[in-house]
């Protein structure tokens, strides 16, 4: 397994004749993170594996700053899949130059709901950290985790406007034992905590479960009114939108829809999300 610093460096070292598949984390690995790096593996001749904490995409210095760093574990988990895997792990500069700072896109209304909301200015930093690895590496394939699903609708909009010849991959999510989907900021959860945040996942499925007599309006009515009931975990919000361009829905439709949700516990925040139909 090579680790590099400069993407120059790495993409000398490609094989032009083998496809390659990139999958762009911050590092704090998890089961989500390797069933994306086990996928890729399947399916190219090369993978990189990215990590690289974006400073543009936190509108606030004190997440920035805590955000988990488990570079060491994070390579020992990468090379028990596989020594062939080729680790990217600038600092700045070699993707910035000396100026960090996002690029302003237009998603049409994609980054304005729900984490847009929540995270002012986050999906900018995200395009612009993701288009620039894009660019600097031109994968054939980009593999992303639905936990985080908005991202993924606004990435592919990212890659048609700027016609990068990538696929981007949307991989299904990974979850713990109880439901919880996985996430590096369940690092910082009690047991008492994660136990509690299984009501996530249990609420996501009653979701669905309602959708078979209720319209959605009256979904999310009800999802609603259960978290006023649950103590310690506070909804941020609890959405049922169109798949395609995340528009709220509230009558029974017959296109793909999918719920999100948003709480926190204490101060740690967890989104989740579920396709209804």
């Amino acid at each position: 397994m090579n680790i590099f610093n400069k993407f120059s460096i790495l993409n000398a070292q490609l094989n032009k004749n083998y496809t390659t598949g990139l999958i762009p984390t911050m590092g704090a690995l998890h089961k989500g993170h390797t069933s994306l790096i086990e996928k890729a593996l399947k399916e190219n001749g090369q993978v990189i594996v990215s990590i690289f904490v974006n400073p543009t995409q936190f509108n606030n210095f004190e997440d920035l700053k805590k955000y988990p760093r488990t570079f060491d574990k994070d390579i020992k988990l990468i090379k028990d899949i596989s020594t062939k895997i080729n680790v990217y792990s600038p600092k700045p500069k070699d993707l910035y130059n000396n100026k960090i700072q996002a690029s302003i896109y237009k998603f049409d209304g994609l980054d304005s709901v729900m984490e847009g909301i929540y995270r002012p200015n986050h999906f900018q930093g995200v395009a612009t950290i993701v288009e620039r690895l894009l660019w600097a590496f031109l994968p054939n394939n980009a593999y992303f985790g639905e936990k985080d699903f908005q991202q993924i609708q606004i990435i592919k909009s990212l890659v048609g406007q700027k016609k990068i010849p990538t696929k981007i991959i949307s991989c299904p999510i990974i979850r713990e034992k109880n439901g919880l989907a996985y996430s590096s900021r369940n690092t910082f959860l009690t047991k008492e905590q994660r136990n509690t945040c299984s009501l996530i996942f249990e609420q996501l499925n009653l979701a669905k479960k309602l959708l078979r007599n209720n319209s959605p309006e009256q979904i999310m009515k009800t999802i609603e009114k259960n978290f006023k009931k649950i103590s310690n975990l506070d909804l941020e919000y609890f959405d049922i939108r169109d798949e395609k361009n995340l528009s709220i829905v509230n009558k029974k439709t017959n296109k793909k829809i999918r719920a999100f949700i948003a709480a926190k516990i204490g101060k740690i925040r967890l989104i989740d999300n579920l396709s209804l139909y």
